[in-house]
């Protein structure tokens, strides 16, 4: 491996690039294990030598995720354009003399995107995030004499259909499981590997650590400590002898049958973030409804005299209210409604005692205690909160989620990390 620049290589990797030969190869585990790594070598090494007919596809969740985690690593590999170009209008990649189509396979119209194509070979990022109607149509048209598959995951439920179809039955298929710890990779500091240990906790740590295929069954947030988290911010703002943050944003989850949730939420220079104060107006309890323009007077109450207000951020469905809270001159921002990233940012926020709520927020308290997944959903494979008792907890991840995770986006090194 020495024309790749790429550190030490524990032999569970060297192992990977030499023995998959197979017609699917997967790799498999912990976050920073090195398996992305490791599984682009060897892809690289097929494409070198690839049957001439056929098309190559490199294939993740959206053309952005597999830009930021497969392309931009095979580009720092090789620093040369004469050797690596993207062309991101034709969503073409050459490596070499051969061209590589790129394709996002984030719902189940994707496999339209294949049906009819003569596949040689295909590499694949992040593929429990993939429909599986699209996995098994990639496979269908791998026809090719000596096509072959290559591709990585973290690990889910173990009810996914990737473990159950494939992985389990790899001695039935023709089929090669590499399974990747985060002390397979040899070019990790100590102490950052260490830190990064106790940033996860309960499942994600069982998961993204430990790289188990484990359920997400009871508390969501787990690591939740009402003593720890639950705290009296304008006695901790007098003891530092001040009167506000700096800076303060709103999150809503907004509902007309359902509760409307504000969230009002002050910080500094950045983490940690503090909930100073909710408010909660449920319908089915007044019996009665309120108007866009109502639920907007209730806003205006609720922010009124807060200072340097940066950003609100709302339930991207509530096209309505936000069109209200915008002519009323508020700068808004559809929330990133992506469940379970959402989740887990707020789960390392908690775990890293980097979000604190005010002792006045009752509801929000009552709801991280009743907020489950649903077992339900786990028996077919997916992670999946109960909708119920979460409305509170929806504002606190458009909030949190929305406004940090792209100042600080290693509290999610799940997803930028391999």
């Amino acid at each position: 491996m020495s024309g790749f620049p790429w550190g030490k290589w524990s032999k569970t990797a060297a192992r990977s690039i030499a023995d998959s030969n197979k017609r699917i190869n997967i790799w498999e585990g912990s976050v920073r294990s090195g398996k992305t790594i490791a599984s682009i070598v060897r892809f690289i090494h097929f494409v070198d030598s690839a049957p001439p007919d056929g098309l190559i596809f490199l294939i993740g969740k959206t053309e952005r995720t597999i830009r930021r985690n497969i392309i931009d690593v095979i580009k720092t590999m090789f620093q040369s354009p004469k050797i690596v170009n993207y062309n991101r209008g034709l969503g073409i990649l050459k490596i070499g003399k051969r061209e590589i189509e790129v394709i996002g396979a984030n719902d189940e119209r994707a496999q339209e995107k294949i049906r009819g194509a003569t596949v040689a070979g295909a590499y694949g990022d992040e593929i429990t995030l993939w429909p599986e109607s699209f996995f098994r149509m990639l496979l269908s048209r791998m026809s090719v004499e000596g096509a072959m598959f290559f591709g990585t995951t973290n690990p889910d439920s173990p009810y996914h259909w990737l473990k159950t179809d494939f992985l389990d039955r790899q001695h039935e298929l023709d089929l090669a499981r590499f399974h990747f710890t985060i002390e397979d990779n040899l070019n990790l500091a100590r102490g950052f590997v260490e830190a990064l240990k106790k940033e996860y906790t309960g499942l994600w740590y069982q998961r993204f650590i430990l790289g188990l295929w484990v359920l997400a069954e009871g508390v969501v947030y787990d690591m939740f400590d009402e003593s720890r988290h639950v705290v009296d911010v304008q006695a901790l703002l007098k003891q530092r002898e001040k009167q506000q943050f700096r800076n303060y944003f709103v999150g809503v989850d907004y509902g007309t049958n359902n509760p409307c949730t504000f969230g009002l939420y002050g910080y500094d220079k950045g983490l940690p973030v503090y909930l100073v104060k909710e408010h909660y107006y449920d319908s089915a309890k007044t019996n009665k409804q309120k108007t866009d323009s109502q639920h907007a007077d209730d806003f205006d109450q609720f922010v009124k005299g807060v200072p340097n207000l940066v950003n609100i951020y709302v339930d991207p469905s509530a096209l309505s209210f936000i069109s209200e809270l915008r002519h009323r001159g508020y700068r808004v921002t559809g929330a990133n409604n992506d469940v379970l990233d959402g989740i887990r940012f707020v789960g390392n926020l908690l775990s890293n005692g980097q979000l604190f709520i005010d002792k006045s927020c009752k509801n929000i308290v009552k709801e991280f205690a009743a907020y489950v997944w649903d077992a339900k959903a786990q028996a077919k494979g997916e992670d999946k909160p109960i909708k119920a008792n979460d409305h509170c907890l929806d504002q606190l991840r458009y909030g949190t989620f929305t406004h940090f995770f792209r100042q600080h986006p290693m509290i999610l090194k799940g997803l930028n990390y391999r």
